[in-house]
């Protein structure tokens, strides 16, 4: 197989309503402004799965993401989620199903860690339903995953790049949402922290059966961790389907320009990028 080209009440929305992918992307045209990034765009997010988005700067990556969680709205085209267009639904009703951690997150000034992550619960927040222990354990659950469990009482803006963005994925956590999107989730994080949040990711789709779609840069930890990839280039989706499939040679040098070797990964099998050597000059 190879890659393939290609409502206004509180009401939340039905898990599973209707047939096909809960979330799609359809003729969709975005951009900012007067520039365009993307034209007849089309993407189907499969449920439950852990879907990555690669591809080189500029490509339009993140610009996807914000369309698909309503931060930008379409030129042209819709998003859909369950059927409905997005557009049209309540904030909190879409807040309740649909989460993001956006690449770029400002925290108010002097908020603590442990207020912060707790503003993930706020879509569970009613007139009917106020604070709970329920939403306090959710929320401790949230800061134990990604690490954060003894910084609760420091202030956000006191701690370091790394240690913020956890913490803005323990409240992206908080908001328990069925899908999840994650716009480069490893940015200002070390190695070891990068495979930490990357593990969480896969321990959420796999146990919890949680859809999750990512963006990443990494086009290696991309193969090891999705279970659907989707390639773009200059605004369009190159091609998608299992790592196996998308990841090979020609299509690393298609999309990103770079030659390569894909080799089985020693530690899991899927594929694994070796860039070609630089060619040194004769002695």
């Amino acid at each position: 197989m190879t890659g393939t080209k290609t409502d206004s009440t509180e009401t939340p929305v039905a898990e599973g309503a209707g047939a096909g992918p809960r979330l799609v992307g359809r003729d969709l045209t975005l951009g900012y402004d007067q520039r365009t990034i993307a034209e007849e765009l089309n993407v189907a997010v499969p449920d439950r799965s852990f879907t990555v988005v690669v591809g080189p700067n500029a490509c339009g990556k993140s610009t996807l993401l914000r369309a698909l969680s309503r931060m930008l709205k379409p030129t042209r085209g819709s998003v859909l989620l369950d059927g409905s267009d997005i557009a049209g639904m309540h904030a909190k009703a879409l807040a309740r199903t649909l989460g993001l951690l956006p690449q770029s997150s400002i925290a108010p000034d002097g908020i603590t860690v442990g207020d912060l992550v707790a503003r993930g619960r706020y879509p569970h927040q009613g007139l009917l339903r106020q604070w709970s222990k329920e939403d306090e354990r959710v929320v401790e659950e949230s800061m134990e995953a990604t690490g954060v469990g003894d910084l609760g009482e420091r202030y956000v803006d006191e701690l370091s790049g790394g240690q913020r963005q956890r913490v803005w994925i323990a409240m992206a956590l908080a908001q328990q949402t069925p899908l999840l999107l994650l716009d480069e989730p490893t940015t200002y994080l070390d190695i070891a922290h990068q495979i930490e949040v990357l593990d969480l990711c896969a321990r959420l789709h796999e146990e919890e059966g949680r859809t999750l779609v990512a963006v990443l840069h990494d086009l290696n930890h991309a193969a090891r961790y999705a279970t659907h990839l989707i390639a773009m280039k200059g605004g369009s989706v190159v091609a998608e389907g299992p790592p196996g499939d998308v990841v090979t040679a020609d299509l690393v040098e298609e999309v990103f320009g770079m030659p390569c070797r894909v080799i089985d990964d020693p530690e899991t099998g899927t594929p694994l990028v070796v860039p070609a050597a630089r060619a040194r000059p004769l002695s």
